[in-house]
């Protein structure tokens, strides 16, 4: 046979991300806000459950960090709105907190009219570097522990408004996929969603072969091989963690969509069976649910493409939804977007008061 290796056309960006990781320091940042007051920025552990037992043996308990709006240490009887952000593959919480800019970004919203909010940053990092918020035996249920996990512990111990429209969601990147991916699955538990340059929305196809990257990836069997692979060679092996694992199959408990140089077309099918574009008609009721859904994503972005089908395909359902194109790359207005885009998105569409719909 031909051979072959996986075309993730969903992970374009990869490689140009993966070169000039050190280009995501560059983001525009919009300018401190004179006497924007200060949020309140907490380190804090949560457990999942959703992630015991996990093959790979990543942590159960997972830093989260949660920023509290100036006003929650002064009335201490006000509950507030929650937005969930996720972060992209090869980052954690922690990075992604740094490439938004926050708490500057959030500051500055606040200051510019947003409406106070509790912002949370949940870390989804796994030993192939990204959990692509979804559900596997291997890396554990991370669509769960979003949904439920991280959700249900803010509302035990902050003063949320335990409601799914005061709950947003948003995302850029493989957190993107996973906002759209848990906002399809989960209206019940977010009401507004908003969708940064998504990646990995359309299923995997089979394309010319790289014999070094396939022999490198079939060789990986302990963490420390998958730290030595290229940045697109480690994002397959997170692929194939949370999209088909296989717990027969150690030390790493998935199985690659190529074998000895030849596609793997039932592993092919796994993978496009998480294709949100593949589906999302088996979620329009959910979506119509939605009180505000926005998708942006940046001109000189390869994930563009995906991004515009997956606004069609809402557009198709006559599912209301706002689109924009804006002047940039995959990350160059990340930081500048969230606050002046994101936090005013949210703003508008989330409850603020109690019995609204």
């Amino acid at each position: 046979m031909r051979k072959v290796r996986v075309f993730e056309l969903a992970l374009t960006m990869a490689v140009a991300v993966g070169l000039r990781l050190a280009a995501q320091v560059q983001t525009q940042v919009p300018p401190v806000v004179p006497r924007a007051k200060p949020v309140t920025v907490e380190h804090i552990k949560v457990h999942g459950a959703a992630l015991e037992g996990n093959l790979e043996g990543d942590a159960v308990d997972r830093d989260v960090i949660v920023f509290l709006p100036p006003g929650y240490q002064k009335d201490k009887h006000r509950r507030y709105p929650v937005v969930y952000a996720l972060h992209g593959y090869s980052i954690g919480g922690e990075q992604w907190a740094q490439e938004i800019h926050v708490p500057q970004t959030i500051e500055g919203a606040f200051s510019e009219g947003a409406k106070e909010m509790i912002v949370v940053l949940p870390d989804s990092k796994t030993l192939h570097n990204g959990s692509m918020y979804s559900s596997s035996v291997t890396t554990g249920d991370f669509e769960r522990f979003i949904s439920h996990d991280v959700v249900a512990y803010m509302d035990t111990h902050y003063r949320t408004s335990p409601d799914r429209m005061s709950r947003g969601l948003v995302g850029h990147s493989m957190g993107g996929y996973g906002a759209t991916r848990i906002g399809m699955k989960h209206s019940d538990v977010f009401g507004s969603l908003y969708i940064m340059s998504p990646c990995c929305l359309s299923a995997r196809t089979a394309g010319p072969a790289i014999p070094d990257i396939d022999k490198a990836l079939e060789a990986a069997k302990t963490p420390e091989d998958s730290a030595k692979l290229p940045f697109f060679a480690r994002a397959q092996l997170a692929s194939a963690a949370a999209w088909s694992p296989n717990p027969k199959n150690p030390p790493l408990y998935l199985d690659l969509p190529v074998k000895d140089g030849t596609a793997r077309p039932e592993v092919l099918a796994k993978w496009a069976a998480n294709a949100p574009l593949a589906f999302i008609d088996q979620y329009i009721g959910n979506l119509r649910q939605y009180r505000a859904i926005a998708l942006d994503v940046g001109d000189q972005d390869r994930l563009r493409t995906d991004a515009g089908k997956l606004h069609d395909a809402l557009d198709l359902y006559g599912i209301a939804n706002s689109f924009e194109v804006y002047p940039g790359t995959h990350t160059s207005a990340v930081a500048d977007r969230f606050q002046n885009h994101v936090m005013p998105f949210f703003s508008k569409s989330l409850c603020f008061e109690a019995g609204c719909h």
